[in-house]
């Protein structure tokens, strides 16, 4: 299993608090929007991430980050 990190992009307001938190998978825009710095538009997140990944989740004022598991 890989655990992915999904946007919603009907929730997000680009405060770009996810990207602050997780920079090593998230950059932001000239609007504050999350970029994925992997290339994927759902990036992997490494198990040296987990944690950090589950605090930006946590942290999103609209609840637009999730973490979704896939095969």
């Amino acid at each position: 299993m890989t655990t992915r990190l999904h946007v919603d992009w009907t929730r997000c307001d680009g405060h770009g608090s996810c990207a602050e938190l997780l920079p090593e998978l998230l950059g932001s825009d000239e609007w504050g929007f999350p970029l994925s710095r992997t290339g994927e538009p759902e990036p992997r997140v490494p198990r040296q991430l987990d944690d950090l990944a589950r605090r930006a989740v946590s942290a999103c004022p609209l609840q637009a980050l999730r973490l979704r598991e896939s095969a």
